[in-house]
């Protein structure tokens, strides 16, 4: 590890003389290109930036001139040069520094404003495996880092609120404070650090290794969060390189600044409503369905989504996987909402939904396609954990009927939705749901039989508020997540009026369980397939 060298203090001040830029986004050049020369600062620049800011009508030195070599290798090679390094890297007011500087005609590089090449947008566009490989950039990262490890003298400018800052600093006083260039490298190495973890990524996921000996996160800052879960807690939003449709990406249209809990409540909401081919409408309240329901139309399937638990459906988060009208959203603001996620809403429902001025409604212009792969992560005490997407689908196919009696087309039709539900509902999960509707959800209890309990209770209640002589559940099919270890859970999917049951199996108690199915009249299906979500 190198020893830590005796250099003199930064200075606070420093006046830039020079500025390399190398972008591949544009945007925004001309002007702060043109306010860097008005300064004084001299324009260094490479290929295509290099024509773009002479097409301004702006002097600008091509960083060939500097290096005395041409550009080569397809571009592959530009600024990989100990003129330029060293111009980012040196310590001016350190006598050996400076003298190498003199010796070697290497002058001072005072701003660097690099923004590497587009690599994420390369692989969210499907790129081929080389054209993204030939994205990685390899001498931007390199300039960025070498300038933001100098940050006593060089500002590095990553992106166009960086350069603004560099911009607003010049005019103020004509040069950048101490306090600024660290801001900046701090900035700037946060984003190599992203970039690299990209490109890992992707590099990994080309692969066959299933766990990589090392894994990056990367995120880019979407929100400061007012707080976490609760007031004492911080929060921020970040988005990852992964464009799937959904809360990351939506558009909020009106209302409150999202919170913590908005945005992982609708993230649940808006991942089982695409599960559904038909109009779909999903409630949830504190990461758990309370409703779930298809329709003919939105409007149908909002209304049987609410009718299942209309007392938890209050202050919640809806989701629906159709563009809203102007009627859904009326029947929608009846009862207070705390977020609405669809992927498009009509003039008439924007209109509807801008008189609840805390409702906040999100669009997102696509559904997240539940078969695709991808990645989940959940924070321990000194690491992460890292799985797969569950996009698992069980079709009727892959049901084996271990009862005596045989399913009707209609229960079938049922235990493939309540599996469905349940696949997104807190272990230990139990879903009654009857005709594309869950008639009652039980979660995240510590046994199975408990959960069957209050989804019963739901199921009940649910029907009283209908003016029903009978239980929601009455007819229903039942689902658990997880395979019934005792048949006592079984037993109370009975007594709420289940008349079938789909479960994974696999329980050493199995043969218990089916009996006890049996001896009810029950039918049963085995999934072959656990669908835990801790």
């Amino acid at each position: 590890m190198p020893a830590a060298p005796d250099f003199p203090p930064a200075p606070d001040r420093v006046a830039p003389q020079r500025a390399l830029i190398s972008l591949s986004d544009k945007t925004g050049l001309e002007d702060a290109a043109r306010t860097l020369h008005e300064l004084g600062v001299e324009l260094v620049s490479t290929g295509g930036t290099r024509a773009a800011i002479a097409g301004f009508g702006l002097p600008v030195k091509d960083v060939a001139d500097l290096t005395g070599f041409p550009e080569m290798m397809d571009g592959r090679v530009k600024t990989l040069h100990p003129v330029v390094h060293g111009g980012l890297l040196g310590v001016r007011d350190a006598a050996d520094h400076a003298e190498a500087m003199t010796t070697h005609g290497i002058g001072p590089i005072d701003i660097v404003w690099v923004d590497l090449y587009p690599f994420e947008s390369t692989v969210a566009s499907g790129g081929a495996f080389d054209a993204v490989v030939e994205n990685i950039d390899i001498g931007g990262p390199a300039m960025i880092r070498s300038g933001s490890k100098n940050h006593g003298y060089v500002a590095v400018a990553v992106d166009g609120e960086s350069i603004g800052l560099i911009v607003e600093a010049l005019k103020a006083d004509g040069a950048t404070t101490l306090a600024l260039r660290k801001r900046l490298a701090a900035r700037a190495f946060a984003r190599t650090a992203v970039y690299d973890a990209a490109v890992s990524g992707w590099f990994a996921g080309q692969l066959e290794d299933v766990a990589p000996a090392r894994k990056s996160i990367a995120g880019a800052l979407a929100q400061t969060l007012r707080y976490g879960e609760n007031p004492h807690q911080t929060g921020a939003f970040y988005r990852t390189g992964e464009t799937r449709p959904g809360v990351a990406h939506a558009r909020q249209l009106q209302g409150k600044e999202l919170g913590y809990n908005n945005i992982a409540d609708a993230d649940a909401a808006y991942e089982l409503v695409a599960e559904f081919a038909a109009p779909a409408c999903v409630i949830v309240k504190h990461a758990n369905p309370c409703g779930v329901a298809v329709g003919g139309d939105l409007a149908t399937a909002y209304a049987r989504a609410l009718e299942c638990d209309a007392v938890s459906a209050f202050g919640g988060v809806i989701a629906v996987n159709r563009t809203l009208t102007g009627a859904d959203a009326k029947l929608i603001t009846d009862i207070f909402t705390e977020v609405v996620i669809a992927p498009g809403a009509d003039e008439e429902a924007q209109a509807v939904f801008a008189a609840k001025k805390n409702l906040r409604l999100l669009l997102t212009d696509g559904l997240p396609d539940p078969l695709a792969a991808g990645e989940v992560f959940r924070s321990v005490a000194g690491g992460f954990l890292v799985q797969s997407r569950d996009r698992s689908r069980i079709a009727a196919s892959d049901l084996k009927i271990v009862t005596r009696r045989q399913p009707t087309p209609q229960e079938i039709e049922d235990m493939l939705f309540a599996f469905t539900v349940a696949k997104h509902v807190k272990s230990n999960a139990i879903v009654y749901a009857k005709d594309g509707q869950t008639a009652g959800i039980g979660a995240g209890q510590m046994n199975r039989r408990d959960s069957a309990r209050i989804a019963a209770i739901r199921a009940r209640e649910a029907g009283e508020a209908k003016g029903l002589a009978h239980s929601l559940a009455q007819g229903s099919a039942c689902a658990s997540e997880a395979f019934f270890p005792f048949a006592d859970g079984l037993l109370e999917a009975v007594a709420a009026g289940a008349t079938a049951v789909i479960q994974p199996g696999g329980s050493i108690r199995d043969e218990e369980v089916i009996a006890a199915a049996d001896a009810a009249g029950l039918t049963m299906a085995f999934t072959g397939m656990r669908v835990f979500r801790h």
